[in-house]
Formats: structure tokens, sequence, C-alpha cells
């Protein structure tokens, strides 16, 4: 690893590319975006800016640069890549392999991946060592945490210099020390989101009152706590005495429920399409945006005030 280097690669510039990227250009770092895509990288620019107003920080441009092609970057320079682009494991697969012949040995080769798995994408390969996930949560520029995930190939310490770099930018890193599906964040997200459906679908609740009882009971209380602490808390020996009763009777599908996937096969996927449980004018969609990222920062001001990041 390079560590006087202050340059990123950003693969990939598009939601989650360009709030990495901001977090990097925030830091003070150069800050490459590769795309292919043209429209992408003539919109880098406003998006870097957006997300650094977003994030308090001066809005300085003139370190963030755009290209089509991974072979256009000054390699020698570069401390850490990472790689966003759309979950499609076949050009993750063909990135990473172009990758290895390009970055300088020790450069750290990051996936911010949500769901495939840094031994499947370095499957091969003859540098895995120096491959890891690199999971941020969007928006990526406002959400604290990230998660840094080895293989079993993964030099542990260099896993750990990846995360001394994200704390040095300002996020809360994980040790993911097992490459599992999903990692942290999403497999405990997950669970939650198939008893959600579930409910949904069974006629239990409507979407809104789903929402609420997440916000307004023990997700108020996760802004406070985390699960395991919380229940430090009230004690382990009710949570023992609950689980006896309503674990069994939880979800255990091995799918989406028909409610979720009669929303896609419709085009009702939320922003994208104006439509998903809720309908959405580009109004609506403008001033929940806004809302959402003012919830956040006034989430992050708690956090920093409590020294958690």
């Amino acid at each position: 690893m390079n560590a006087t280097s202050n340059r990123a690669v950003v693969v990939g510039g598009g939601v989650m590319g360009g709030g990495i990227a901001a977090m990097f250009a925030g830091g003070g770092w150069h800050t490459d975006v590769v795309s292919r895509s043209a429209s992408t990288r003539d919109a880098v620019p406003g998006v870097v800016e957006r997300c650094l107003r977003a994030m308090d920080k001066p809005v300085d441009l003139t370190k963030v640069k755009t290209y089509a092609t991974l072979a256009e970057v000054k390699w020698a320079e570069v401390g850490i890549v990472v790689e966003t682009v759309t979950e499609d494991l076949a050009l993750k697969r063909k990135i990473f392999a172009e990758l290895e012949t390009l970055a300088p040995a020790g450069v750290p080769l990051t996936s911010n991946s949500s769901s495939f798995p840094i031994s499947k994408i370095g499957e091969g390969l003859a540098s895995q060592s120096r491959m890891m996930g690199l999971h941020f949560f969007m928006p990526a520029h406002l959400v604290p945490l990230v998660e840094v995930v080895r293989s079993v190939h993964t030099d542990v310490k260099l896993a750990e210099a990846v995360g001394e770099m994200m704390t040095s930018l300002g996020k809360r890193p994980v040790q993911v020390r097992k490459d599992v599906i999903g990692f942290l964040g999403n497999r405990i997200q997950g669970a939650l989101m198939r008893e959600a459906l579930w409910l949904i679908e069974q006629g239990v609740a409507t979407p809104e009152d789903v929402d609420a009882t997440v916000r307004l009971s023990f997700g108020f209380r996760y802004a406070a706590a985390g699960p395991i602490t919380q229940k430090e808390h009230s004690g382990w020996d009710t949570t023992c005495a609950v689980a006896k009763i309503i674990y069994p009777d939880l979800t255990n599908a091995d799918g989406p429920p028909p409610v979720l996937q009669k929303n896609v096969d419709e085009g009702r996927i939320g922003f994208k399409t104006g439509r998903g449980f809720f309908d959405w004018t580009p109004e609506k969609i403008a001033a929940e945006r806004a809302r959402y990222e003012r919830a956040l920062i006034k989430c992050m001001e708690i956090f920093k005030e409590e020294g958690v990041i």
C-alpha cells in the first residue's frame, strides 16, 4: 500500500460512485472517476459538488478528474481503488482482472458490491491478497459506516490499513472477518425487510404503518444504541423468552413475497419510475430526498457529539 499517496480511483460514477468520490474529495484527495458513459462523466462534477455541500465541506473540484478508461489513470500515484459498477459479476471480474495488471503491487483493490463476495469477484486472480470488499451505504457521502470485507485470501494488515484510511476520511469502518453473502449490514437489513414485506403481503399492516413502526419504535432506539447494546439495557432474559414465542412464527421464505415481485413486474420500483408502494412526482421525490438528507445530517451531529464517529 502506498502510504504517501492521496489519489483514489473510483470505477463507476453513478449514485454510489459519486458519493464515494465526494468522500475522497472532501478529504482533500485527488479523485479519478472512471466511467465508460460520457453522460455519467459529464454529471460527476455536479454530483460531487452537491455531495460536498451536503457534507458541509469546501467545494473544490480541481482534484476531481474523469476518465473513460482505466488505462488513462496515473497509476503510479494511486493509493486505493474502489469499484462501484452495477451488480454484474462478469463485469466486476473483468474490471478486477484489468486492475490487477494496472495498479502497482500493494494498492488495495476494493469493491462496493452489496451482494457478491470479494472471493467470487477475484476468483482465479493472482493478487487476491490485496482485494477486499469496501461496502458503503447509500447515500455514501452521508452514511458514516463502511464495511471492510475480507476473504480468506485478504491480507489482514492491509484490510486494517484500509479501515484506518476510512477513519481518516470521517467514516466508521467495521471489519467483516468472513466473506459471507450480504456482509453485516445487508444480512441484518435483509432479515428485517423479509419480515416487513411478508407482513404487508399477509395484510397485517400497510406500508405506511410498517414504516412508522420501525422508525418510531425500535428504529428510534437504534439511533441511540445498536441492537446488542439496547438489549443489555432491557435484559437478555426477556429477549430469550420472547424469541421462543416469536421466532418460530417468523417467515423463513427463501425468496421475495408476491407483493414485492408484483411491484417489480409492474415497474413499481420507487423513485426510478415514480411509483412503488407509494406514488412519486418529481416534486415529491425532490422534497423527500431533501428531508431524508436533513434527517441524516441531524443524526450525524448526534453521533459526532457522542464521539461515535
